[in-house]
């Protein structure tokens, strides 16, 4: 496809490297990987399935930290080139929206997205089993927690970085309790981040090959195109030796995105270099982030072998053109998912 448009920033530093000259495929590793290791804090075992956002001139991540009694929570980190990160020496502190503080049970695999001058923070949290909770701020020192958008039991869910027809609009995934053997890809919308509803199907586990037929989960924020929204996600697989998680690409209609217009029948990325396939959970790779610069270079940061945070590169041209060219339909993918 020629003449893509898309939604992105001007960003002066943006960690970036050149394709290798032998590299064939749409994703490639930054050479210098992983770029937070193992122990990165003091207490905290490891750092990994963290967000990055850039603003003003300022990188800023929400972090899965795990301490070392092997709780995760989130931690805030600043850095100026998006690579070597200060990360703070205790959780996030959290108010709720009557001013009282928050201290969260657990925490995990946030998503990080700008709608309006507000940064939204999605993650994993405890309410009675694990859901979606919600954090807003709006300068990266006061952190406010909102209600969370579902009950019991949900993960993965990633807000669309705009309203779509008046509405905020939200992906998750339902699962039943712990590590969820099945699961798909939602949509649901809301007026006022409070109250959600008009819940469509969006994308199915399974296709063609292996790599995503056990479940599937939204990564980074959509990044808008005017091809439709580029979505990374991850993808699981169940083999002799456990999960398998790996990362493909798809593109949503952008006025409805239940409706999946494209989707690679081959992963993006998956687990082949040593960090992500030895570590905690071995063979892990978990996109969470996606940076966009306006001339179209990718940085993705994703987790590895639930050990590490890891950087891969591409450019809005390559990785869309390759979606298109590797398309296949999936079940009812393209309906529109009511």
């Amino acid at each position: 496809m020629k003449n893509i448009n898309f939604v992105g920033q001007k960003i002066a530093n943006m960690p970036w490297e050149e394709c290798p000259t032998n590299a064939n495929e749409p994703v490639w590793r930054y050479s210098k990987n992983p770029i937070i290791d193992r122990n990165p804090v003091a207490n905290i075992a490891r750092i990994f399935n963290s967000a990055v956002i850039y603003h003003q001139k300022m990188y800023y991540g929400i972090f899965r930290a795990e301490d070392k009694s092997t709780l995760p929570n989130l931690r805030l980190g600043t850095s100026s080139d998006g690579i070597n990160w200060d990360i703070e020496d205790h959780t996030l502190d959290i108010i709720d929206q009557q001013g009282q503080k928050v201290r969260l049970y657990y925490a995990y695999d946030p998503r990080l997205t700008e709608i309006e001058g507000k940064f939204y923070i999605t993650y994993c949290t405890d309410f009675f089993g694990p859901t979606v909770g919600l954090i807003v701020t709006e300068d990266f020192k006061t952190f406010i927690r909102l209600e969370n958008p579902f009950i019991p039991y949900n993960r993965n869910g990633v807000l669309f970085p705009r309203k779509i027809n008046g509405l905020y609009k939200i992906l998750s995934r339902a699962s039943d309790n712990g590590h969820t053997p099945f699961g798909d890809i939602f949509s649901s919308d809301s007026p006022d981040l409070s109250f959600w509803g008009q819940h469509r199907h969006v994308m199915e586990r399974g296709g063609s090959g292996w790599w995503q037929g056990l479940k599937i989960g939204a990564g980074p924020t959509p990044i808008e195109t005017s091809v439709g929204w580029l979505l990374l996600y991850h993808g699981v697989t169940n083999t002799c030796n456990g999960y398998v998680y790996s990362m493909g690409g798809a593109i949503l209609d952008l006025e409805e995105p239940s409706k999946v217009l494209y989707r690679s029948k081959n992963y993006l990325l998956t687990p082949e270099v040593k960090y992500e396939e030895v570590g905690f959970v071995p063979n892990v790779v978990f996109p969470c982030s996606c940076l966009v610069h306006e001339d179209g270079r990718l940085a993705i940061y994703y987790g590895a072998a639930d050990s590490y945070v890891a950087l891969a590169f591409s450019t809005i041209d390559k990785i869309i053109n390759y979606i298109v060219e590797n398309h296949e339909t999936v079940g009812r993918d393209q309906d529109y998912g009511k």
